[in-house]
């Protein structure tokens, strides 16, 4: 990957995800900010599910139809709070900087191939899910493209998805489009669209490097204007269209 510009190019204000500012005495959606970036508490739905009750409720019709032609959707992840992804971001940017060497720059675009900025990920939402078949006996990261492919564990049942997923309301994010930037193609990690898209419309309008500069977790410190800009229209926005 191509290491982005850390440079500062632009003000805080021209950050507020392309769209007009938000003024303090506007009301944002029906969504908070603390909402929106996963530090708030909210009700989730289903054992082992934890999705919003819309999304949980669709999840296991999904996963009802699945089952009668044949594949078992297992969960591997689904709502993830900002503390929890603040652990996630923090061990592998230790791990990259510490274990590997790398400098905290190379350390945060390595992160960003496939994990989220603490306070951006789209799992603090209620509204995403990691999953995969869980009939097959799988060995080693199971989150991996190839054994979505041809040939691997999961082809099947990615197929299922790609022919099955969008009647429930469930796309696929992180597509393998040639074009598309950002986070690297991600064939298990589905979002439940009647809820996530105007979520992501009241996150838009959220003002991004601000968020950030008031947070200290590793490696924020290298958060200039130039480099959440870039992250914005890479990582939030460039996804599935069906999703914008």
């Amino acid at each position: 990957m191509k290491r982005r510009t850390f440079v500062k190019t632009a003000s805080v204000s021209s950050l507020a995800c392309a769209l007009p500012p938000v003024f303090p005495n506007l009301s944002l959606s029906d969504y908070s900010i603390e909402e929106l970036m996963g530090k708030a508490n909210i009700e989730l739905y289903g054992e082992g599910i934890n999705l919003r009750k819309e999304a949980c409720d669709s999840f296991l019709e999904m996963k009802k139809a699945a089952f009668t032609d044949g594949f078992d959707i297992k969960m591997v992840s689904s709502f993830r709070d900002f503390y929890r992804q603040e652990g996630i971001w923090e061990r592998k940017y230790l791990r990259f900087t510490e274990d590997d060497g790398m400098d905290s720059l190379d350390a945060i675009d390595k992160i960003i191939e496939y994990s989220t900025i603490p306070g951006t990920s789209r799992h603090h939402w209620g509204t995403d899910i990691d999953i995969i078949d869980g009939y097959p006996k799988v060995t080693g990261d199971v989150l991996v493209p190839e054994k979505f492919e041809s040939g691997g564990p999961f082809e099947g049942f990615k197929l299922w998805m790609d022919e099955n997923s969008e009647k429930f309301g469930f796309y696929l994010v992180y597509t393998n489009e040639p074009k598309r930037r950002g986070f690297k193609y991600e064939p298990w990690h589905y979002s439940y669209a009647p809820l996530s898209i105007p979520m992501l419309t009241a996150y838009r309008k959220l003002n991004i490097l601000k968020m950030l500069q008031k947070e200290e977790f590793l490696g924020s410190e290298h958060f200039t204007t130039g480099f959440v800009r870039s992250y914005i229209q890479d990582n939030i926005l460039d996804i599935n269209p069906k999703l914008l």
